[in-house]
């Protein structure tokens, strides 16, 4: 320990605060490494979290709806088609698919260097989301 330093900075004096001034900044250790990616990329992460955020709330309602169907009928105040539920919920996934392609298309669409960042990104942003 040096008597000219009370508290025993290692670097010196003049070494103090550089990191903070902006001389060695460690930019890998930022809490959103994701928004130093480009623009595709955070493109394809927001509709990446989207898509699984969306999925599981539409999971959790259907779910809630059908416990609660089922309820009313082992009470006996109504009773369940088997059919138009088969239908209902073909249609949901058929729309569901639909919105997957439309996305798929549109994200195709774009150049090469963006599609991939954004494709990428859509992938982080399902194993985020």
């Amino acid at each position: 320990m040096n008597d000219n330093q009370p508290y025993g900075n290692p670097f010196g004096q003049d070494e103090l605060g550089r990191e903070v001034l902006g001389g060695n900044v460690d930019t890998s250790a930022s809490p959103f490494p994701f928004l130093e990616m480009g623009t595709s990329f955070v493109i394809g992460l927001a509709i990446g979290f989207f898509m699984k955020k969306f999925f599981k709330l539409l999971l959790l309602v259907l779910g809630f709806g059908l416990v609660i169907l089922f309820v009313m009928e082992s009470q006996g105040i109504s009773t369940v088609d088997e059919q138009s539920l088969d239908a209902g919920v073909s249609t949901g996934i058929d729309s569901f698919k639909g919105l997957a392609s439309m996305l798929q298309e549109r994200l195709s669409n774009m150049t090469i260097t963006s599609g991939a960042g954004a494709v990428a990104g859509f992938f982080v942003g399902l194993k985020f989301g």
